[in-house]
């Protein structure tokens, strides 16, 4: 091995939300508790500086029960993957021991905004049966500034025709707020080369 490569990489929630773990409820029993949860981590992740505004869960579908937390921690970590779906997965599947959330549970990923490119592949590969996002569309990257990727014109269908459910536009205008908050500070955004997102061309 040549000297000086590195061998592991390490996505750990930043010391603010470990410190909070033991207060979250144990139960979010509806959707809007579940994304209520998200906002207002979601919130206090970019105000704290380690990363974006962005945050996930992981629940039972049925009972609400909070399986894993995770943040956008990319500036904390230097780690351009660490979105908050990716550590929420993560966490989520190291917790149960398997890299396949589907197989003896049914989980859902809750998080506030539809999953970018690369969360999209990773939400689709995860295991979980159910998606619930706090809106889609434009205004995230319009208020925020931030690259989401060439994500599919159908990309509810694509889930949706492998078996996880989505449900979408829970708690939206928070969602919106957030992102408002963020766009209007003066926080990096983290494209890569510094760029904004990529207007598709026409036709």
């Amino acid at each position: 091995m040549a000297d000086g490569l590195a061998t592991s990489v390490t996505l750990t929630l930043p010391s603010w939300l470990v410190a909070e773990l033991p207060a979250l409820p144990d139960v979010l029993a509806t959707p809007e508790d579940q994304m209520a949860l998200v906002h207002r981590l979601a919130d206090r992740n970019w105000r704290e500086g380690g990363g974006g505004p962005f945050a996930a869960i992981v629940v039972e579908a049925s009972t609400g029960r909070l399986v894993s937390v995770g943040v956008n921690v990319v500036l904390g970590t230097g780690i351009s993957a660490g979105h908050a779906e990716v550590v929420a997965l993560a966490l989520a599947q190291q917790r149960l021991g398997s890299w396949d959330l589907g197989a003896d549970h049914d989980l859902a990923l809750v998080v506030n905004w539809r999953p970018c490119v690369q969360c999209y592949g990773a939400t689709l590969w995860s295991g979980v049966k159910h998606l619930v996002v706090a809106g889609e569309g434009p205004e995230l990257e319009q208020l925020t500034r931030f690259d989401e990727g060439p994500v599919v014109a159908d990309w509810a269908a694509q889930f949706e025709a492998r078996g996880i459910a989505v449900t979408t536009d829970v708690l939206r205008d928070q969602a919106l707020a957030v992102y408002r908050a963020y766009g209007e500070s003066t926080s990096t955004v983290y494209n890569a080369r510094g760029s904004g997102p990529i207007e598709a061309p026409l036709g």
